[in-house]
């Protein structure tokens, strides 16, 4: 009786080992040098470049609170308010923010409409470590303005590309 052993598991086997093995390298890399995982301010500069298409940036407006010292980043209250009447001719359109030390800059981006009522938006992120936090504004007029905070966080989140 001949018995035929079938190869391909083998191979699929192998191929998921060596990705394994990728995976594993990438993680003790990242472990021994953070700055590889982590977006630089040239990513957040770059985000934002995205988003306004090369408009200007005027400050004000955009009131950005996060606390200054954060001990664990998994889990950071992050609040944002837009000084707008929010009427149909004058109203904010998307509120973007951007963290520099993130693996992707752009964290979310909340679109609203005239019918929101107001531009305050408060929710939770994850901060891979200490960093400034912009959160851009959109209005309908086509203009942006931004505010901007620093925080340091002891305890670093998103160690990992996602």
């Amino acid at each position: 009786m001949n018995i035929k052993l079938n190869t391909p598991p083998k191979m699929q086997r192998r191929a998921w080992m060596q990705q394994l093995q990728k995976l594993a390298l990438f993680t003790f890399g990242a472990w021994l040098m953070p700055s590889i995982v982590f977006a630089k301010k040239e990513d957040a500069d770059g985000a934002i470049q995205k988003i306004t298409s090369g408009t200007k940036i005027q400050d004000g407006r955009v009131t950005l609170a996060i606390p200054p010292l954060v001990e664990n980043g998994n889990l950071v209250v992050l609040k944002v308010s837009v000084d707008s009447p929010m009427t149909a001719n004058d109203y904010v359109k998307v509120i973007h923010v951007i963290a520099e030390g993130n693996p992707l800059p752009n964290i979310f981006s909340a679109y609203l409409t005239p019918r929101s009522g107001t531009a305050n938006i408060t929710t939770r992120v994850r901060l891979a470590d200490s960093q400034r936090v912009w959160a851009i504004a959109q209005m309908s007029n086509g203009s942006f303005w931004q505010g901007s905070a620093e925080t340091l966080v002891t305890l670093s989140a998103c160690t990992e590309v996602v």
